[in-house]
């Protein structure tokens, strides 16, 4: 049985992350003949001698024609033993955002750097930003190590510093693995290489398909999201009313006690319908329609859970804010928090700190938080909310902040302490 691996990538400009991603597509034959012919094609045309592999991630046209990545591009692609999902994220500093929209969901995230520049200040900020996103594992890839004549003292050197600086992030030393790779010629990339001898490790897909992964989202407590209330009032389905959306964490089956909230309602499952028909059970990831025993007054917003562990009600929430908007964030403006299905007004409290992800320290009681800056924030909120530590589960543990003039999403946020 194949199991899922979802991953992303990081790492300042130009240190191979389109490359190397498209490298691994190749080498795992998850790319057509005639997407190669056209990525082959276009690398003469530009008059390169070698194929440029970062043509297959690469896919905005301002992409292309400057060689970076700023878009974050998802790819497919699998083994005989597990499938992937990747987010290849941008390198520059202003699309640090993008970074965070890529990893939010990964369970491992491949770090780049050139082995010719080391450890540099954005591969600091990646770290840190993958820190407190919880991605549990990370591996350096050290690119470029044919530039350095697969000089091992190199690679030792850059990867016991970083090694260092993922330990004071909190990363133990078991959850971080740093392997020399060449993009552009395919060392250790899907195999090993035999110009690192010295190199006794996986190659880089040998790890992505034996790695553990994170815990099962299914092994979670019950949270659903109401998104619609479906009540037909047909003669046939006159007193049908069912609650749609899509399980978040957990799984349910007919006869499970639940709790609605914020109303603290109690009732029990009594059938789990889906276009295809009833189901005796459905797992995390599922969109069903629910029914219950009793008639409750349920709306879009709502959350049913476990009735034995159900989430924490409240009407703050203090947690991490990574800031995309280009106007800053100061104390007392009015936002708009998007948890779940439901949106609430909410009113900025205290700016507690703003990460420095240089030092590893925070700033207290910052003035504001501008673009790019992560910090940690209380948010008075006008209606009570059903939430989960980030940690526990990500899904109900994340929310958005909108702006209410125009709708423009202001920032990612995380409910709990990520960093102090």
């Amino acid at each position: 049985m194949t199991t899922l691996l979802r991953l992303a990538t990081a790492g300042s400009v130009d240190d191979g992350k389109s490359t190397l991603i498209g490298r691994l597509l190749l080498d795992s034959k998850a790319i057509f003949e005639d997407q190669l012919e056209s990525v082959e094609a276009t690398s003469q045309s530009r008059g390169y001698d070698y194929t440029d592999l970062a043509l297959l991630t690469d896919g905005l046209r301002s992409e292309r024609e400057q060689g970076i990545t700023i878009d974050v591009a998802y790819r497919y692609f699998g083994t005989p033993t597990r499938e992937f999902v990747l987010a290849d994220t941008p390198g520059h500093v202003q699309y640090t955002r993008n970074t965070v929209t890529g990893a939010s969901t990964a369970q491992l995230a491949v770090l780049l750097v050139d082995a010719r520049k080391g450890v540099i200040e954005q591969t600091r900020r990646h770290a840190a930003v993958l820190a407190l996103l919880g991605v549990p594992r990370l591996v350096l890839a050290v690119n470029k190590i044919d530039l350095v004549a697969y000089d091992e003292a190199t690679f030792t050197v850059i990867a016991e510093e970083f090694a260092e600086h993922a330990e004071s992030l909190g990363y133990s030393r078991g959850s971080v693995l740093a392997i020399p790779v060449s993009a552009l010629e395919g060392d250790n990339v899907a195999s090993r290489s035999e110009r690192t001898p010295w190199y006794s490790g996986p190659s880089l897909l040998e790890h992505l398909e034996e790695v553990p992964v994170a815990p099962d989202p299914h092994d979670s407590a019950l949270r659903f999201p109401v998104q619609y209330v479906i009540r037909p009032r047909t003669p046939e389905y006159l007193d049908y009313r069912g609650y749609a959306g899509q399980i978040a964490a957990g799984t349910v089956r007919p006869g499970d006690e639940i709790v609605v909230l914020p109303q603290g309602i109690r009732s029990r499952v009594e059938r789990i319908d889906t276009a295809d028909g009833p189901l005796a059970e459905a797992g995390a990831g599922t969109s069903v329609t629910l029914l219950l025993a009793d008639d409750i007054d349920i709306s879009r917003g709502d959350l049913i859970a476990a009735a034995d562990a159900p989430p924490r009600i409240t009407d703050e929430i203090t947690g991490t804010l990574c800031w995309l908007s280009s106007k800053p964030l100061k104390e007392g403006a009015r936002v708009l928090v998007k948890h779940g299905t439901r949106t609430v007004q909410a009113l900025v409290g205290e700016l507690h700190a703003r990460f420095d992800e240089q030092t590893l320290s925070s700033v207290d009681s910052p003035a504001s938080l501008e673009l790019n800056d992560i910090g940690r924030v209380t948010l008075r909120l006008a209606e009570e909310l059903g939430v989960d530590d980030y940690g526990v589960s990500p899904r109900t543990g994340a929310f958005l902040v909108i702006d209410p003039k125009d709708g423009d999403t202001l920032a990612a946020g995380l409910v709990g302490e990520r960093f102090s």
